[in-house]
């Protein structure tokens, strides 16, 4: 099936997305052959689109090889009718308070309720198998997700995003997949001051404190465990957790502010060096395919 750009309202709002069906996908209903499919949000950076979020990443590729549903949600604009520009980013309101969603107020967490009600009613969708994934602005986001819309989501998997929320707790424990390049000069790894493309200065937390907040949401015993999977690859991993829960992260050797594996739109000076040893995209996936949701009262 073809991948096609769709349009929801939510709150008021025009919403988008693009939505890809593998073409292995036999359709609705119960019948032989119409198992269940798992579904994967991903989520583009600020200032970016879902097609650069395609381009980067790859996910279109590896719903067709694996035979599941991934959604690319736009974020919003200051100025709808012009398009995604520097001036003008399309962003997500992941918490933090400084992008320009949610300067406005922009309830994104409603838009993707909303999506997922309406794509669990169209498609077969598996419940236990539904994902969140993202990329820097989009990465933070995702973590608000996890946290907002735990009942909804097995597992996600943040890249380059740090968590904003503050005394917060899951209602059920999502698995999370973290990866972060360890020469990201927008998210780097011990925090601090950061000028963004857009010219705003902001204050990073460091990325440890989101990995070691989201081990204690999920009741991970102990400190996360460090092993060396390849060369240019830190590996922290914590687990089994409550309710079976996992959590891995990635601190990639040399890599910048780059989705692991994937090519960079932007130049080298502003978002530092694109190569990785490791496609992020194939290990999310794998993450996820061992991380559904437990079965409820099971």
């Amino acid at each position: 099936m073809p991948t096609e750009t769709r349009t929801i309202e939510v709150g008021g709002l025009e919403r988008r997305y693009v939505l890809h069906v593998p073409s292995g996908y036999a359709g609705t209903g119960t019948g032989p052959g119409r198992a269940p499919v798992p579904l994967v949000l991903m989520f583009h950076g600020a200032m970016g689109t879902a097609q650069a979020a395609i381009k980067t990443t790859g996910w279109i590729e590896k719903a067709e090889q694996e035979g599941f549903l991934v959604a690319f949600p736009e974020g919003t604009r200051p100025d709808p009718d012009k398009p995604p520009l520097l001036d003008n980013p399309q962003t997500w309101n992941d918490g933090s308070g400084r992008t320009p969603a949610a300067q406005r107020g922009v309830d994104d967490v409603e838009f993707v309720r909303v999506l997922l009600d309406a794509l669990q009613e169209e498609f077969t969708v598996d419940g236990r198998r539904v994902y969140a994934t993202g990329f820097s602005n989009g990465g933070s986001f995702v973590f608000r997700l996890g946290v907002e819309l735990a009942e909804r989501f097995a597992a996600i998997a943040p890249v380059a995003g740090v968590l904003w929320l503050k005394g917060v707790q899951l209602k059920e424990p999502v698995s999370l997949i973290y990866f972060i390049g360890r020469e990201d000069p927008l998210v780097p790894l011990q925090g601090g001051r950061v000028r963004l493309p857009s010219g705003l200065v902001v204050e990073m937390p460091p990325v440890h404190e989101s990995i070691e907040r989201w081990a204690e949401l999920l009741g991970c015993p102990g400190r996360p465990k460090l092993s060396f999977p390849q060369r240019g690859v830190r590996l922290y991993t914590c687990g089994p957790c409550r309710g079976g829960a996992e959590l891995e992260a990635y601190i990639v050797e040399g890599l910048g502010h780059v989705w692991p594996g994937g090519p960079t739109l932007l130049p080298e000076v502003v978002v530092g060096p694109s190569r990785s040893p490791i496609r992020a995209t194939d290990r999310i996936w794998a993450f996820f395919e061992r991380h559904p949701k437990p079965v409820r009262g099971g």
